[in-house]
């Protein structure tokens, strides 16, 4: 069973910044690609950015420039740091593993269980 847990969501004023983590833990060969999504209400579930296990990163363009995103392979870490939020940044942002849990397997894609962002003054 594996698990993705964020952490680091919250209110912060337009502006200003806000960092999250997801932690992935269980059994877990490789991961091969780790990102950040977020859904607004009402609005579909949109990719914000991903980085892959080469640290290849990928990034919507309403958020090049002001979000970075990093992972720890070691830990099995991603971290999503977002400077100068907008209120369209506002939404539960989820974090995404496309692992597999033995060698040469299949490939796997998880989800944590979100966390809100607020951009509001």
């Amino acid at each position: 069973q594996v698990q993705l847990v964020e952490s680091g969501g919250g209110l912060v004023q337009p502006g200003g910044s806000l960092r999250l983590s997801c932690a992935a833990s269980g059994i877990i060969f490789s991961i091969e690609v780790m990102g950040w999504y977020r859904q607004a209400p009402g609005k579909q579930r949109e990719l914000v950015a991903t980085i892959s296990s080469g640290a290849t990163t990928n990034y919507a363009d309403s958020v090049k420039g002001r979000f970075t995103i990093s992972r720890d392979n070691a830990k099995n870490t991603v971290n999503l740091q977002m400077n100068s939020l907008k209120p369209e940044d506002t939404a539960v942002y989820y974090c995404n593993a496309v692992l597999n849990v033995e060698y040469a397997g299949p490939l796997f894609n998880y989800w944590g269980q979100g966390t809100q962002v607020t951009v509001s003054s």
